[in-house]
């Protein structure tokens, strides 16, 4: 043996050493208090968690004022083994050595020190799919019939959650303005936080759009000039038409006949006859025109004396 081989090696190493042990030795000790996620390790199959869990956990965690300061968030977390779960309801002790900290770093304390849990048994059952819009068909149409493809989903969770649903609802399609279904792939959705669909999460929704089924028909209604020059003056012939509209009841049964109003658009016409100017009418967005009797007329324009 050379105990003198090396000598200026061993004594660098024993003085970092030293060094070392001087530097962890005079570093102040802190306490901090941290909110940590809970991670839930060996969940037994067929069972499902039912009402709310906590997702984390407090802990006071002690050491040296530098390793806490390097700490990265994940670095401390909160770990429960659910091996020896079963049905109904379980408490588990959440104690200081369940904590995964880094080297150097100790568990003073866990809050809370036990966590109380329901399990149910897992079920899966279909349920309906209940298709939905939104918005409003243009006016004189309305909603009719709304389908889902598919129409049913298969649903997982806590057997008491899984019997009491209903039906799995879509993202709502929309119809504003239109004339003609509308065909639209949307997402499905539960409203229990604690169900899961298994399977595909989407359906295609075809929303039926239809002629409203009631009609009503104003006559005589005067025909306006719009926009006709201030040098002009315009005689109308014949100066009412008739218009008929398309709507529910309820918003033919609370027209007002004010409402709709009549006219020709006279924007740069000058003087001079107009066999067939066109008529538009203006109505409430509740209701539709389907027809306009006569939907011309003829339009004498002279100067204004």
């Amino acid at each position: 043996m050379w105990p003198f081989r090396h000598l200026g090696a061993k004594l660098f190493s024993i003085a970092a050493a030293i060094l070392l042990w001087v530097m962890v030795s005079g570093e102040e000790t802190v306490e901090r208090g941290l909110r940590v996620p809970l991670e839930l390790q060996q969940f037994p199959a067929g069972l499902e968690i039912s009402g709310e869990l906590p997702t984390t956990v407090d802990v006071r965690v002690r050491g040296g004022s530098t390793a806490l300061s390097r700490m990265a968030p994940g670095d401390v977390v909160a770990v429960l083994d659910l091996r020896s779960a079963r049905s109904g309801q379980r408490v588990f002790s959440l104690t200081p050595e369940q904590v995964r900290v880094p080297f150097g770093i100790s568990i003073v304390q866990v809050a809370p020190s036990a966590i109380a849990m329901v399990f149910e048994k897992t079920m899966t059952r279909r349920l309906p799919v209940r298709p939905s819009a939104d918005g409003t068909p243009a006016p004189g149409y309305e909603v009719g019939r709304l389908e889902a493809d598919p129409s049913t989903v298969e649903v997982t969770g806590p057997e008491t959650a899984v019997r009491r649903a209903t039906e799995a609802v879509t993202e709502p399609v929309v119809v504003t303005g239109a004339r003609d279904k509308v065909t639209e792939t949307v997402t499905i959705g539960l409203l229990d936080p604690a169900l899961r669909i298994t399977g595909s999460q989407s359906a295609t929704v075809t929303v039926a759009v239809q002629a409203a089924p009631l009609e009503r028909t104003l006559r005589g209604r005067p025909v306006h000039r719009r926009n006709l020059g201030a040098t002009f003056d315009a005689q109308v012939e014949p100066a009412t038409v008739d218009v008929m509209l398309r709507g529910s009841r309820d918003a033919l049964a609370r027209l007002d006949p004010d409402a709709i109003v009549a006219y020709v658009d006279l924007t740069d016409v000058g003087a001079g006859d107009y066999a067939a100017l066109p008529v538009h009418v203006d109505a409430p967005d509740r209701v539709g025109v389907t027809r306009i009797a006569p939907e011309s007329v003829q339009v004498r324009i002279v100067r204004a004396k």
